[in-house]
């Protein structure tokens, strides 16, 4: 993607809009089957460049961040109503669907660029022009330089702002102000983690272990230390018993809540002696390394499906 740095405040819809167009449409549009289709499949310009749909705020953020796994762009939007509006544009083709509360952040992985096609086309044409091959056979290199998503496909990190995991400030013993700014470095590196694990080990998935290593990750980012504590008021686990949380989004009947909080405990003490003598200044290390320890604490959860 190789972007150019951090963009803040209101000047980031329309930033993003530049890069990815369709987000001048609103799922509200006359014709919008029609338009859709030009603009997000075939690369037109859109009729109209209004940003309208949106409310746009001072807190929202935009900024490139390197990983392991390659460049992904994570994209902060703080009111609710753009958080959601701008997942039914970009996720669910322009077509409004209900967002649940909970869900604070969305991946997209393969968000095609089209700015990065006519960039190329341009680049083509000019080069081939300057061979003496005056009619570029662009249809062919379009089909090329598409055989590679890498090419033209963003990945794309989607936040919105509020208290991490539903837990309040006064759970955590910081201000309001504090405690959202940490929930939004954490959510953060939570999400750019569940990129990396998924781009570098795709046949490796476990929803539990991949949320506990994704929060450590965040929660390191955040301290700049791992805090047990926390991570285990984040899924609403006390003393190896499950209080009510999180937890019971990863089980078909909260009743087992009970067992998988004291396996999850398990796991987490461990992750606390693993990670007390890190140092590293880069979160993404602590991914790399607790992925590495799965076999080796497999024990506790029952192994990957």
């Amino acid at each position: 993607m190789k972007g150019s740095g951090q963009v803040t405040g209101r000047a980031v819809l329309p930033a993003l809009a530049e890069i990815y167009s369709k987000l001048y449409l609103s799922p509200y549009m006359d014709d919008l089957k029609e338009e859709y289709e030009a603009v997000a499949l075939c690369g037109k310009e859109p009729k109209v460049k209004s940003l309208s749909h949106f409310h746009a705020d001072d807190a929202d953020e935009m900024i490139y961040e390197d990983t392991p796994a390659g460049e992904v762009l994570a994209v902060t939007l703080s009111n609710r109503e753009d958080f959601e509006m701008f997942i039914n544009i970009m996720l669910n083709k322009c077509v409004v669907k209900e967002i649940p509360k909970t869900q604070g952040a969305a991946i997209l992985d393969g968000v095609i660029n089209w700015n990065k096609i006519h960039a190329h086309k341009k680049e083509f044409i000019l080069s081939e022009l300057a061979k003496g091959i005056n009619d570029p056979d662009w249809n062919s290199e379009f089909k090329r330089f598409t055989s590679d998503k890498r090419n033209f496909k963003d990945a794309v990190i989607i936040l919105s702002r509020g208290p991490y995991s539903a837990v309040s400030a006064a759970d955590i013993g910081v201000t309001d102000d504090e405690w959202l700014q940490l929930s939004h470095t954490i959510r953060r590196y939570h999400e750019c983690t569940h990129f990396i694990c998924r781009r570098l080990y795709p046949d490796k998935i476990d929803a539990i272990w991949d949320e506990l290593t994704a929060d450590a990750v965040g929660i390191y980012a955040a301290l700049g230390r791992y805090d047990i504590s926390m991570a285990e008021t984040f899924l609403g686990i006390k003393d190896g018993r499950y209080t009510g949380g999180r937890l019971e989004n990863y089980v078909d009947d909260v009743s087992n809540a009970e067992e998988l909080a004291a396996k999850v405990h398990n796991v987490l003490g461990q992750f606390d002696m693993l990670l007390a003598g890190m140092k590293t200044p880069d979160p993404y290390e602590v991914a790399i390394f607790l992925e590495e320890k799965y076999d080796e604490l497999s024990v506790y959860l029952g192994g990957r499906s």
